[in-house]
């Protein structure tokens, strides 16, 4: 494995020169694993989540007054309901994070951007924007960075979330992919959308937090349904966990 990163490592100076030097000279520091995660530790490291395409306002009020009771860090929703959650969650210290590009990341970049700056205006505190998958496929890092970066600049310093979808990627992908958000100033890098073959694995969380270690957050989601699952991620270097089974998970605290 580490044979192979360096490898990778090589390859990443070689496509952006003296920024990429800067970016794995960020990632060097290496991350300490947590030993244990308290109940308020959980619960305030979920992104309370509904992404159904058939969700509806009644679900989204449900789910925002959930999000209260149970003090998560956000809820998770589709762009057009980020008023919405704006609104049922304003005296409240739960955030709202809304999804762009999802769930395929094949959208235009200038699409992105504005569905980020329409999410911001009206009320998302945090994105979760998928990266361009194609893009990073074909090996073309440069579109990559910059649609990340358009996304940025939309939402300024607000929290940002790149979607890998490792479900779909190699290891090299995973690995140039992940050092490629953190060049393009992503606060953390997100495993998957929950809409692919497959979500969140711990050796997928393994691998991110050790190519990232402490310049980036990462966040599990997709399939992580069980209080066990959850606290194997986090212990694993999950920061933020996406789900929508989180009455299940924290009931059991």
């Amino acid at each position: 494995m580490e044979l192979e990163v360096e490898k990778f490592e090589q390859e990443f100076v070689r496509y952006f020169g003296t920024a990429g030097e800067r970016v794995l000279a960020q990632c060097a520091d290496k991350y300490v694993q947590l030993t244990a995660v308290s109940a308020a530790d959980l619960a305030a490291s979920i992104d309370h989540t509904l992404l159904n395409a058939d969700a509806t306002a009644a679900q989204v009020e449900r789910l925002c007054a959930e999000a209260v009771q149970w003090s998560v860090a956000t809820v998770c929703v589709n762009s057009v309901f980020a008023p919405l959650a704006r609104d049922c969650l304003q005296n409240s210290a739960v955030g709202v994070c809304c999804v762009v590009g999802f769930p395929l990341g094949a959208t235009a970049t200038e699409a992105k951007a504005y569905e980020t700056k329409w999410s911001v205006d009206h009320g998302a505190d945090e994105i979760d924007m998928v990266i361009s998958i194609g893009a990073l496929k074909a090996g073309d890092l440069n579109s990559v960075v910059r649609d990340i970066q358009a996304v940025r600049a939309a939402m300024g310093t607000r929290t940002l979330k790149v979607i890998l979808e490792t479900a779909l990627l190699t290891q090299r992908e995973k690995v140039l992919g992940a050092w490629s958000c953190v060049l393009a100033g992503a606060d953390f890098v997100k495993t998957s959308t929950g809409f692919a073959s497959s979500g969140a694995t711990v050796a997928d969380v393994e691998l991110l937090r050790n190519v990232v270690g402490t310049a980036a957050h990462i966040k599990a989601a997709g399939g992580i349904r069980t209080l066990d699952q959850a606290l194997t991620f986090m212990e694993a270097g999950a920061d933020r966990l996406g789900t929508s089974r989180t009455g299940t998970i924290l009931a059991k605290r």
